[in-house]
C-alpha cells in the first residue's frame, strides 16, 4: 500500500465510532435498554441504533473510504465528501436517538426528530454509497473481495431505505397503509440488511483481502470464494427482496426469510473453510495481534450460529434473539472490527509518518507502533466479558449482565487507550520515532498522501 493515497477523515470516522461504541457500553452499565426493558422499548431501539449506526457503521465507512481504493486500485471518487457525509451521519444520528428519548417520553418536545433523522441519515448515506458507487463503477470489471463490498452497500440502501419508511411512521409523517405494513412487519428484514448484508457481508470481502495481506496469504479466488459470494448474495437477495414482496403481498414474511437462512448457512461454511484455509497457508508464522483476535471474533460467530440454531431446533429462538443479536453486534461484528482497527491504526500511521521519507533513512517497522502484550489482556477482557453477558442474558441475571458490559466497557478504553498510544507514536523507541523529513500525525485526520 506504499504510494496510496491516506483518506484524510478515516481517523475521524474512527475515533467517533468508538466513542460511540464506549457511550453505548456505558448506557447498558446504566441499565437503559435490553435485558432491562423489552427489545423492542424506544430506550432498547435507541441503544441498538447507536451500536448499528454509530459505531459499526462509522466504523466500516472509514474503513471503506480507505480500503476501497485498495481493493480496486483506482482512488476514491471524491476526497472532499467524508467530511461532510460524517458530519451528515453523526448529526442525523443524534437526531434519531433524540426522537426514541421523545418515543419513551423521556424527552418532550413538539419537534420532529424522526423526520430530521430520516433527512439527515438518508443525506449522509447516499453519500457513502455515491462516493463508494462512483469508484467501484470506475474500476470495472471488479476483483471478488470488491463484489463482496458491492452486495455490502447494496444491503446498506436497502437498510436505509426501511429505516426512512420506519422513522417517518414512527414521526407521524407517513401513515398510507402499505408503509404502515412495512413498518409492523420489516423489522426482520431491517435487521438481516443492516446486521448481515451491509456489516457482515462487507466485513467478509474486505477480511479476504485484509486477512491474507497482513499473514502474507495467498489471496482466494477459488470455487469456495466465489461460492461464498454467490450464495450468500442469493441469500440477502431473498431475505429482502422475498421479503418486502411476501410483506406487499400479504404472504407470511417468514418463508423467504427460513429460505435465506438455509442458503446464508452454507455462504457461512464455504467462507469459513476460506478463512482456515487463509490461517493455515499464511507465510507469517508468528501472527500478529490483531489477526489472533479476528480468528477469536470468527470463532464467536460459529458459535452464535451453533447456538441460534440449537434454540430454533429448542423452539426458543423467538424467546432469545436477543441473545443472538448482541452475539452478532459484539462478540462478532465488534470484536472484529476492534482487531482490525488496531492493525489499520498502526497500519495507516506508519504509512502517513514514515512513508514519505521510506528508503531515505532508518525507520521502525509497522510492529513498533505497537506494544501486543499491553493491549492482549484488554482484548481477552473484552471477549470474556461479552460471553460473561451473553450468558447472563441466556439465564436472565441482570445483575451479571451489567457486569459483564462494565468489563466490556473497561476492555474498551484500554484498547482505545493503545489506540491513541499507537496514533502519538508513544510506543516507538525515541532514536527512531521522528527521523528527518517527518512531522507527529494529527490525532483525527490524515495530514499527506504518500506518492
Amino acid at each position: 500500500m506504499v504510494g496510496v493515497a491516506l483518506s484524510r477523515w478515516t481517523m475521524s470516522y474512527f475515533a467517533t465510532a468508538v466513542l460511540a461504541l464506549i457511550a453505548a457500553e456505558g448506557l447498558m452499565l446504566a441499565g437503559v435498554g435490553y435485558p432491562h426493558a423489552a427489545i423492542a422499548a424506544p430506550e432498547s431501539l435507541l441503544l441498538v441504533h447507536l451500536v448499528a449506526i454509530g459505531w459499526l457503521s462509522l466504523l466500516m465507512c472509514g474503513a471503506l473510504f480507505q480500503f476501497v481504493p485498495v481493493l480496486v486500485n483506482r482512488p476514491l471518487y471524491s476526497n472532499t465528501l467524508p467530511l461532510p457525509t460524517l458530519i451528515l451521519l453523526v448529526t442525523g444520528l443524534a437526531a434519531l436517538l433524540l426522537g426514541f428519548a421523545q418515543l419513551g417520553g423521556t424527552i418532550q418536545t413538539p419537534f420532529g426528530f424522526f423526520p430530521a433523522a430520516a433527512i439527515l441519515l438518508g443525506a449522509g448515506f447516499v453519500l457513502v454509497l455515491w462516493n463508494l458507487g462512483r469508484t467501484l463503477w470506475a474500476a470495472r470489471p471488479l476483483p471478488l473481495p470488491a463484489r463482496f463490498v458491492v452486495v455490502g452497500l447494496c444491503s446498506l440502501a436497502a437498510t436505509v431505505f426501511l429505516g426512512i419508511i420506519f422513522a417517518l411512521v414512527l414521526g407521524g409523517v407517513a401513515t398510507k397503509p402499505h408503509l404502515l405494513d412495512v413498518t409492523a412487519l420489516g423489522l426482520p428484514i431491517h435487521v438481516i440488511a443492516g446486521l448481515g448484508g451491509w456489516l457482515t457481508f462487507t466485513a467478509f470481502g474486505v477480511s479476504y483481502r485484509l486477512l491474507a495481506m497482513f499473514m502474507l496469504a495467498p489471496e482466494l479466488e477459488g470455487r469456495t470464494t466465489h461460492g461464498a459470494f454467490y450464495i450468500g448474495t442469493a441469500a440477502l437477495t431473498v431475505a429482502i427482496i422475498g421479503g418486502m414482496a411476501a410483506i406487499c403481498t400479504s404472504a407470511n414474511v417468514i418463508w423467504p426469510i427460513a429460505a435465506a437462512a438455509g442458503l446464508g448457512l452454507l455462504a457461512l461454511a464455504l467462507y469459513g473453510g476460506d478463512i482456515q484455509h487463509l490461517y493455515r497457508a499464511r507465510k507469517r508464522r508468528v501472527i500478529e495481534l490483531n489477526s489472533r483476535m479476528a480468528g477469536v471474533a470468527l470463532a464467536n460467530l460459529a458459535a452464535t450460529v451453533v447456538l441460534g440454531i440449537g434454540l430454533l431446533l429448542a423452539g426458543r429462538f423467538n424467546d432469545y434473539v436477543g441473545v443472538i443479536v448482541f452475539l452478532v453486534a459484539f462478540a462478532w461484528l465488534s470484536g472484529f472490527g476492534l482487531a482490525k482497527l488496531y492493525k489499520i491504526v498502526a497500519f495507516l500511521t506508519w504509512l502517513e509518518c514514515y512513508g514519505p521519507v521510506l528508503g531515505k533513512t532508518a525507520t521502525p517497522r509497522v510492529q513498533d507502533l505497537v506494544a501486543e502484550p499491553r493491549a492482549q489482556k484488554w482484548f481477552a477482557l473484552y471477549f470474556v466479558a461479552v460471553w460473561i453477558a451473553a450468558i447472563a442474558l441466556l439465564v436472565t441475571m441482570p445483575s451479571l449482565f451489567r457486569l459483564g458490559t462494565g468489563a466490556m466497557l473497561l476492555a474498551t478504553v484500554g484498547i482505545g487507550v493503545q489506540l491513541m498510544r499507537t496514533r502519538r507514536l508513544a510506543n516507538v523507541a525515541p532514536a527512531l520515532r521522528l527521523p528527518k523529513g517527518t512531522r507527529p500525525p494529527h490525532l483525527l485526520h490524515s495530514s499527506v498522501q504518500p506518492s
